[in-house]
């Protein structure tokens, strides 16, 4: 899968640029990408989302044990890959039908932290049991929302583009073209939202921690982010000790994604 989002609607952080990286391009002015993956995948689907970017799909050469799947509902696109253990309670929280599948569980679970905003979306990715990494853009908000699972089961890169747009990809070999050394794993157990940036939902009252990342080649490239033993910064700041704020049942958490 492939996803690439202009720098207005999702601004990368800035330890995953590397300064001496060359060779990277813009990947939103240039096809050169679409069509390099579409050689990857011959069958790929890819959706123009205007100036917010594009997203691409291929189910080509996936792991049968770790499908990928694409879905689109109410102008929210989702890019799925992976596997829900728990479906069916999933299925039984958010209402659905017993022919929805991972990506419109994934899909509905946005949805309902958006529209309702009744608990953190922390809440609501822990509920989510498997193997994972999605990517959503919501269309009508102009803002994304993507997650992998704690235990990075699923290979899901991010980076940034010769103009810092935001770059998505299964595929190292696509990362390195478009990124040069910018880019390295999605950090595991995290999620990313336009609004937001990048948080732990595993740990979400502690800050995270940018690590120089090495590809395989022994290239240093971006960073990966890992979960500091130090309390969020500002809870430091104001004495506060790191625990989950007390809020009541109305408390709305639809701005935090």
């Amino acid at each position: 899968m492939l996803a690439v989002f202009n720098k207005t609607v999702a601004k990368c952080p800035e330890e995953l640029k590397n300064v001496e990286s060359l060779g990277s391009v813009c990947s939103l002015k240039q096809d050169v990408l679409i069509q390099h993956f579409s050689s990857i995948h011959p069958n790929a689907l890819s959706v123009n989302l205007g100036s917010s970017g594009f997203i691409a799909f291929s189910s080509d050469k996936q792991n049968p044990l770790l499908p990928r799947a694409f879905s689109v509902v109410d102008d929210i696109f989702c890019l799925f890959n992976g596997h829900i253990e728990n479906i069916a309670s999933l299925k039984q929280l958010y209402g659905l039908t017993k022919t929805a599948n991972e990506v419109s569980i994934i899909i509905e679970a946005y949805r309902s932290l958006r529209d309702r905003g009744s608990s953190p979306a922390d809440h609501a990715l822990r509920n989510i049991e498997g193997k994972f990494a999605f990517v959503i853009f919501d269309s009508s908000t102009k803002s994304t929302f993507i997650a992998v699972d704690a235990d990075g089961s699923v290979p899901l890169f991010w980076g940034t583009d010769s103009e810092d747009h935001l770059v998505l990809s299964d595929n190292a070999e696509i990362m390195q073209q478009t990124c040069g050394r910018s880019f390295a794993p999605f950090p595991q157990g995290c999620f990313f939202t336009s609004s937001g940036g990048l948080k732990s939902y595993e740990h979400p009252r502690k800050v995270l921690k940018a690590v120089p990342w090495v590809d395989g080649s022994g290239q240093a490239c971006g960073s990966t982010f890992v979960v500091s033993e130090e309390p969020k910064i500002e809870n430091k700041q104001l004495g506060i000790k790191a625990a989950m704020p007390r809020v009541g049942s109305d408390a709305d958490w639809a701005s935090h994604i």
